[in-house]
């Protein structure tokens, strides 16, 4: 679909920020742009940064990401969908969907190597939260627990994402009130099998480091 310039205006983006939306023209492309973005180690305190910021300082965690996911993919037509996965004692992390034809996908920030891009091959919601499941990870556990229906954000006022100043506490505290769905039952979860040593040496990979952070 053509790129919605006019939307763009409307949620109140500047000329440089419509013109950075508009080279987002797949969920592919917007992949890469928000891989391309250093990792935000909220090194002065808890972040949840709108597109706006995350453009002007070149930083960004995982709803960050997915604020300036959303965004994009709405100014190409597509609808702007999150999901929010929820975990036992380690940190939630926030997808933005997207379908091809019947099948989901998920663009997706993460500063290693687990929780990242899914390729649109999913036939249910359900079967592409699982697909993080083992992967969702802290020390020797699994911690990934439950998953949202589709959170559409493009309903909600752009002042709370897109374009607002300070944090964005209101907007993830409604992601995460929203409906979340069981992945695995109490019982299940007593029996989940602690991570091999082997495994858990691959989280000292991360795309990047502490020193890498940059503001403009």
């Amino acid at each position: 679909m053509p790129f919605n310039a006019s939307l763009g205006k409307a949620w109140g983006l500047t000329t440089a920020e419509i013109d950075a939306m508009r080279l987002l023209k797949t969920p592919e492309r917007v992949q890469d742009f928000i891989s391309a973005i250093p990792c935000n180690f909220e090194t002065d305190g808890d972040t949840c940064h709108s597109v706006r910021t995350v453009l002007a300082r070149n930083e960004a965690h995982c709803i960050e990401a997915a604020f300036v996911a959303a965004c994009a993919m709405a100014l190409h037509g597509l609808p702007a969908l999150l999901m929010d996965f929820q975990a036992q004692g380690d940190d939630d992390h926030v997808v933005a969907l997207f379908k091809h034809g019947n099948h989901w996908g998920a663009v997706s920030k993460s500063n290693k190597i687990w929780l990242r891009w899914r390729d649109p091959i999913y036939r249910s919601l359900r079967e592409l939260a699982i697909s993080y499941f083992n992967e969702y990870v802290t020390a020797d556990r699994k911690t990934l627990r439950n998953y949202s229906r589709p959170f559409d954000i493009g309903k909600y006022d752009p002042d709370y994402w897109v374009t607002r100043g300070d944090g964005c506490w209101e907007m993830a505290d409604e992601i995460d009130s929203s409906r979340h769905y069981p992945l695995v039952s109490p019982a299940q979860s007593r029996r989940l099998r602690r991570r091999e040593s082997f495994e858990q040496k691959i989280d000292a990979i991360w795309q990047y480091r502490p020193q890498d952070h940059r503001q403009n």
